[in-house]
């Protein structure tokens, strides 16, 4: 049965521990303390370091804007317990024509290791399959960031050649692992529509 795929941007989403919603500028000290500043997390994640309130500031006043785009999808992965934000899941690129987006995320160091980059997946993947109703998600690690590797291989991800960006462009990049799960996969696993 073919769904009826339709854009709904940023919409907050809750789990267990965690409110993935829109980025704020009250999300600026959490960011700096626990992530954006921290060279691993940032290297691990493919992007520069933010290390002042300045730039955190410049970096949120390209952001927030972008959420009045209904194809434009990124969270704040906030700790319920203590309201801070703790990281940020994304899709990086977004492909209407094929229905597909691409997932990034990054914790901050502090919270490596009790799932909740996991959590916050699994919440996206739900949603996204379920609302706007995307055909395909993709996400891909770099071989050198295992610990990314490991929140992908305990989802229900299926490991797979590339990523529809590297098609594009005829590349087939050996630094990257690549996963991806299509609408059918997901309902396949979880029994509905």
């Amino acid at each position: 049965m073919k769904l009826s795929f339709n854009h709904t941007g940023t919409v907050a989403l809750a789990t267990d521990r965690l409110l993935l919603r829109r980025f704020e500028y009250t999300d600026i000290e959490g960011m700096l303390y626990n992530w954006i500043a921290n060279p691993l997390v940032q290297h691990n994640y493919g992007e520069p370091t933010y290390d002042n309130i300045d730039s955190v500031k410049e970096l949120l006043n390209k952001w927030i804007p972008q959420y009045e785009d209904k194809s434009f999808y990124r969270w704040a992965i906030i700790l319920k317990e203590t309201n801070e934000n703790i990281g940020q899941i994304a899709f990086c690129c977004v492909y209407t024509e094929i229905e597909t987006a691409e997932i990034e995320y990054c914790i901050g160091e502090t919270y490596w290791g009790n799932g909740y980059a996991g959590e916050a997946l699994s919440a996206v993947l739900k949603y996204s399959f379920e609302v706007p109703k995307f055909s395909k998600l993709e996400a891909f690690h770099r071989i050198a960031n295992p610990n990314s590797g490991k929140v992908l291989q305990k989802s229900i991800m299926k490991r797979v050649s590339n990523a529809h960006r590297y098609e594009l462009t005829n590349e087939q990049p050996k630094d990257k692992i690549f996963y991806a799960l299509t609408r059918d996969e997901y309902f396949d696993s979880y029994g509905h529509l």
